[in-house]
């Protein structure tokens, strides 16, 4: 089996950590899309939301999505928005098994309260809101996954247990 494994959810769910964790594991290699976005436009995400906006951060992360789904073998952590594009989310179905990582808004907001490189939080007064407001408007996208691991109720490793279970049972995956 030689399809990617997925990590699509909200921002601050532990995409890359897990993802990264998963991929050494597995002994396959991690792509985290941001990164990527950021490395081959050689700006942050902040600077391409502040200095062209939204739609263009979505075509730049479009780009990206066709760039792994045409490769193999890969654990990728998802944007937390890349789901609100259904073309991304065929790509991604087609070439690999998603994994939907949650976490309760109150832990998201712990994990993210401090950072400044999140552009969807920029200028908000109630941060905790903010997040309630983002994952009640995109929570119907992530129904797309075939496996679900709440990340605020387990840590980073226990998460990836989960994971492994999964892909072993349902997919043979070691």
């Amino acid at each position: 089996m030689n399809k990617n494994i997925v990590l699509i959810g909200f921002m601050g769910t532990g995409k890359s950590a897990i993802g990264r964790r998963l991929a050494a594991r597995l002994n396959r290699e991690f792509v985290d899309t941001d990164e990527e976005i950021e490395r081959i436009t050689g700006k942050t995400i902040a600077q391409l939301f502040a200095k062209y906006g939204e739609r263009r951060f979505r075509s730049e992360e479009a780009l990206m999505v066709k760039k792994v789904a045409s490769r193999e073998n890969l654990v990728v952590a998802t944007g937390g928005g890349v789901v609100l594009n259904p073309e991304n989310v065929r790509l991604l179905k087609e070439s690999g098994i998603l994994i939907l990582l949650t976490a309760d808004p109150e832990v998201i907001y712990r994990r993210v309260k401090r950072k400044k490189n999140r552009p969807l939080l920029e200028g908000s007064s109630d941060l905790l809101s903010r997040i309630k407001e983002l994952m009640e408007k995109h929570g119907a996208a992530y129904q797309v996954a075939e496996f679900t691991v709440d990340t605020g109720a387990h840590t980073v490793e226990e998460s990836v247990e989960k994971i492994l279970g999964f892909l072993r049972e349902k997919y043979g995956i070691q």
